[in-house]
């Protein structure tokens, strides 16, 4: 859902405080209180590029959030990012689930023909992620950002026109309920499908 801080404020800090980390790699955060987080969020949903989501549980609780940014439709060009997932979100099927219904709106609402994934090149989990997810690895632009008074190099990754058909096919193999079992775990991996 489109991020709204009379709607999800409350949530996100509630699911987003218990894990500081979250903010490492992130130009903000963490935040020290929930006024500064609710002030952060406000700040956020006025944005129209970074276009921020809450992605929200099937309980109604935001449990995360991501972006549509660099938004540029002359080129066809479009990056997901901002992406902060707190600890029940992470590694869940709703997690997975958020992340393909945006690279399908991406695509196949907006007739998008590239879908970026960048981050920082430390960060290990944003890069199994987006490997996770179908993107290609392009390459570490060095020294591409100051981030919290430090040198960043950012990692690169793409998902292009041609090669979403075949990830949508995956990403819908995966998240079919006849893939899990009765205790919610994944019977085959997203790459599984992919091979």
């Amino acid at each position: 859902e489109k991020l709204d801080p009379a709607l999800h404020g409350a949530a996100l800090w509630d699911a987003m405080k218990v894990e500081p980390t979250l903010w490492d790699y992130m130009p903000y955060g963490p935040f020290g209180s929930s006024e500064q987080f609710q002030s952060w969020i406000a700040e956020r949903a006025a944005l129209t590029d970074p276009y921020v989501y809450a992605i929200v549980a099937p309980d109604s609780r935001a449990l995360g959030i991501a972006a549509l940014m660099r938004i540029t439709p002359e080129t066809g060009v479009i990056e997901v990012g901002h992406i902060a997932y707190s600890p029940a979100l992470q590694r869940t099927p709703l997690g997975t689930e958020a992340q393909f219904l945006l690279a399908r709106y991406a695509f196949d609402t907006l007739g998008y023909r590239r879908y970026e994934w960048k981050c920082n090149a430390l960060n290990a989990a944003s890069r199994r992620a987006a490997e996770r997810y179908g993107f290609t690895f392009e390459g570490i632009f060095r020294q591409h950002m100051i981030v919290k008074g430090k040198n960043r190099d950012t990692a690169w990754y793409s998902i292009i026109d041609t090669r979403w058909p075949a990830r949508r096919a995956a990403f819908e193999h995966w998240l079919a309920r006849s893939n899990f079992d009765a205790q919610g775990r994944q019977i085959a991996s997203l790459a599984s499908f992919r091979a």
